[in-house]
């Protein structure tokens, strides 16, 4: 389980350092893809098999659901973590979520999500000033 949010700097040869707390769990491979939200999306291996499936079985004659798919599969990559627990984030998903030096990692339960610092502080300002119409809907959906 993912939870937390974590500060790390993205090196020179684009490799990001993964938490400490987090490495156990893909150490057994792991699937790095564009997010929403301009935001990066880190699954575990077997998470990302599961999110996978789910979208190869999406109904091909709805735009929606080919555009979702393509934006989820055709950018994802294995990634790989090295002995010092860092993965390379090609440079088309750094570009992607506008990653620049400082990157925020985020824990959410079945995935982490990597954002650039300033992204990812505006979001979470935003959101802060939503919280009470967001509870009240999730409320409507037994949340």
């Amino acid at each position: 389980m993912f939870i937390g949010e974590y500060k790390h700097t993205i090196d020179d040869k684009g490799r990001l350092a993964i938490p400490m707390k987090f490495r156990g769990d893909l150490a057994k491979g792991a699937v790095v893809t564009r997010g929403l939200d301009a935001s990066l999306f880190l699954y575990p291996k077997e998470e990302w098999d599961k999110l996978a499936q789910k979208l190869a079985s999406l109904p091909l004659g709805q735009s929606n659901s080919r555009a979702f798919a393509r934006l989820m599969l055709a950018g994802a990559m294995d990634a790989v973590l090295d002995k010092q627990g860092r993965l390379v984030l090609p440079e088309y998903l750094r570009d992607y979520a506008g990653l620049q030096k400082q990157v925020v990692v985020a824990g959410l339960y079945n995935r982490l999500e990597l954002w650039d610092e300033s992204h990812w502080q505006s979001y979470k300002s935003a959101m802060e000033l939503e919280v009470g119409d967001i509870a009240e809907k999730l409320g409507e959906l037994g949340v």
